[in-house]
């Protein structure tokens, strides 16, 4: 079977042991994941089987949605509840939401963010996690992301008596958000720590959590003969022009060799980087990309030559 699983992850589990899942589910080890979500968050997380692992790189190029909460007035090590206090401040007072929507606000667009010590990226051939449990100090790695909206759900509530804030919301982001650190820098903005509390993936480019499967639900597919159902086109992560090729273009791409914009000629017009998908006989075979220079369309990614 090849195919896009939109998966809704459990809490508890790691990105890693949902592949692991769906290798035993499918009877495959052509199974990959489209961006890890850390084990105390849930929600849609697609999952490529068979073929569809060569879109891997496109899907997590894509835009996350997310939503959660923040509580003010604490922050921990690892910037979300599974780690220790290292900071507290009891509020006296709540902040205004108007004042709460601002400082969200100063965190849209393209900002510039440094990632958590407790996370997966690599500095020097380790990963920050590593360093942050052996208690080593490093540099981190300033990284530019782009965030779409981060807007306030509802009201604010304000605990008098633990002396801290919670408040709901809705994020939509780029690849490389780090969803907890936009957390502890609204809590900055305001002066006071922050922690992201909770937190659910709402949408994955495409796939969204409505049309996600639990690891229960696809069990329940498996025994029923129907596991396939839960798989969607492999073309479905790509977000570029579609096109069908024909019996002769097919001869051409099967060798890796190139297409002329004459091929295509309703895409005039494309520029040097333009890509497009190419099918046959209704399945998604590769991607190509328009070479400016060289006046053709040639392979970037083959997905499918059976």
């Amino acid at each position: 079977m090849d195919g896009i699983l939109p998966l809704n992850k459990d809490r508890g589990m790691t990105s890693n042991d949902a592949v692991f899942k769906c290798r035993r589910l499918f009877r495959t080890r052509k199974v990959g994941h489209s961006g890890t979500l850390d084990p105390n968050v849930d929600g849609v997380l697609p999952i490529c089987i068979g073929h569809a692992t060569k879109v891997v790189s496109y899907l997590m190029e894509s835009g996350k949605v997310y939503t959660g909460e923040v509580t003010l007035g604490v922050s921990t090590e690892t910037e979300d509840l599974d780690g220790k206090i290292v900071e507290e401040y009891f509020l006296t007072k709540p902040f205004s939401d108007e004042l709460i929507k601002e400082k969200m606000q100063q965190l849209c667009g393209d900002i510039i963010q440094i990632p958590p010590m407790y996370s997966a990226v690599k500095v020097n051939g380790r990963r920050l996690y590593d360093y942050a449990r052996k208690g080593e100090k490093v540099e981190r790695p300033r990284r530019k992301i782009h965030v779409e909206s981060f807007e306030l759900i509802g009201s604010s509530a304000f605990d008098k008596e633990n002396g801290v804030q919670k408040l709901r919301f809705k994020v939509a982001c780029g690849k490389g958000t780090y969803v907890r650190t936009l957390a502890t820098d609204l809590g900055k903005k305001l002066g006071v720590p922050a922690v992201m509390s909770d937190l659910t993936r709402l949408e994955s480019g495409s796939f969204k959590l409505d049309e996600a499967y639990t690891l229960a639900q696809l069990e329940e597919l498996k025994q029923n003969g129907r596991l396939e159902e839960a798989l969607r086109p492999v073309d479905h992560a790509l977000k570029m022009p579609k096109r069908e090729l024909t019996s002769a273009q097919w001869k051409i791409v099967k060798n890796g060799g190139f297409l002329l914009p004459e091929n295509f000629s309703d895409l005039s017009g494309a520029t040097d980087g333009f890509q497009v998908a190419l099918t046959y006989q209704n399945k998604c075979r590769c991607v190509y990309r328009y070479n400016e220079e060289k006046r053709r369309y040639q392979a970037e990614q083959m997905i499918d030559l059976t």
